[in-house]
């Protein structure tokens, strides 16, 4: 394995414990969550160039446009609950109530 997986498989794993751990703001967790894009993006634009293939090279494309799709959004449900809630602790938030 090369160091450059490495750092791809490493900044995943922390995104991913950071998302597991700290899950007091929204916005930390969305933020843990967009890493979590940007480093499987990364990796996805470095694979066809090393297995020098042309033909899946609009898959990063594809997913940064879904993780640009899923950030506005997180973005938007943030804004939206902070004027309902006041704030945007996670703990304050029932997911039974309208």
């Amino acid at each position: 394995m090369s160091y450059l997986h490495l750092s791809f498989y490493s900044a995943f794993t922390l995104s991913s414990l950071g998302m597991a751990f700290h899950r007091t703001h929204l916005i930390s967790a969305l933020l843990c969550l967009e890493c979590m894009m940007l480093s499987m993006y990364m990796a996805l634009a470095m694979w066809p160039i090393q297995m020098q293939s042309t033909s899946s090279t609009l898959l990063p494309i594809l997913m940064l446009t879904f993780s640009a799709c899923e950030a506005g959004a997180g973005l938007a449900l943030l804004v939206a609950s902070t004027r309902t809630h006041g704030s945007d602790h996670l703990h304050n938030f029932n997911l039974l109530q309208c």
